[in-house]
């Protein structure tokens, strides 16, 4: 049986543990606002840009954009991976990992290359770890996502698939849903679908004049849209990471004081015993004499 001074060490040590994940807690906590107004903020620009692009897209059916050809001669598939630098976030990048490992099976069993972009340490070491072809990753991007560092990589698989060397990109990343709930989503990036350039029936239809001709505005516009998706699935991940984190970190803490009060119980016990068994000796000597 553990002795007193063993049991006060061990409750010191949770205690320890317990103000570390409290921190966490509160760092995450302050940090997932920021993420989620970063989130909301890039919503409407998203939204706006796929509008435009579904309407010009109707505008001219004479000129269709590689972007929205389908190809099934190259048999081999893209796939761009979001996940965390870091980890002690639950198991959002489980969630997220396991979705793209079904996904990837499928694929390989249709007889399709696989290759992809990994956006965060974890998913790059989850890609080394199974030997998937990664051609391009963007680790360390801190708490703001910046443009300018996630097109680099990514371009790499939509110029592939612009030369007709993939057939699709899929993009795997965590939907924020709310701050209990964060949802791992698989979507296909390319070729862009009918649904996802869906237009608005309540809308108004508009004519646009090109500048400086019909193939450059779609082209541009196209790219950027690809751009804000995504941008916006990385802001859409940070903002699960931060609310994933803070619910961790918050079940650790409690974890921690719940095994706080079974070890005080624990060690009361014991020094009472301790007392119980020295007073018993005190009475028997007291009885021999």
């Amino acid at each position: 049986m553990a002795t007193g001074k063993e049991i006060r060490g061990k409750i010191k040590s949770v205690e320890n543990t317990k103000k570390i994940t409290k921190a966490m807690e509160m760092v995450a906590a302050s940090k997932m606002r920021k993420a989620q107004d970063r989130m909301h903020a890039a919503r409407p620009y998203s939204d706006k840009i796929r509008n435009v692009a579904a309407n010009l897209s109707r505008a001219n059916p004479e000129y269709t954009h590689p972007f929205m050809v389908k190809q099934e001669s190259a048999k081999k598939i893209g796939f761009v991976v979001v996940t965390t630098d870091k980890g002690l976030c639950g198991g959002m990048n489980t969630n997220s990992l396991r979705l793209l490992t079904t996904k990837m099976r499928e694929l390989e069993g249709q007889g399709n290359a696989l290759e992809a972009v990994a956006i965060g340490n974890k998913g790059l070491g989850f890609l080394n770890r199974i030997s998937a072809k990664v051609v391009a990753h963007a680790t360390h991007l801190g708490d703001t996502p910046h443009l300018d560092k996630l097109i680099g990589p990514v371009k790499v698989l939509l110029d592939a698939y612009q030369e007709g060397a993939l057939d699709a990109v899929y993009l795997v990343y965590t939907k924020f849903i709310n701050t209990m709930k964060q949802e791992p989503t698989l979507l296909q990036l390319l070729p862009l679908t009918s649904d996802r350039l869906e237009v608005n029936p309540d809308a108004h239809s508009w004519d646009y004049i090109y500048e400086p001709d019909v193939e450059t505005v779609i082209d541009e516009l196209l790219v950027r849209y690809v751009e804000a998706l995504i941008y916006q699935s990385v802001a859409e991940n940070m903002a699960s990471e931060q609310s994933a984190r803070m619910v961790a970190m918050k079940s650790a803490s409690d974890n921690a004081g719940n095994v706080i009060g079974e070890l005080k119980l624990v060690y009361n016990k014991t020094r009472q015993a301790a007392i119980t068994k020295e007073l018993s000796e005190i009475v028997g000597g007291a009885a021999a004499v």
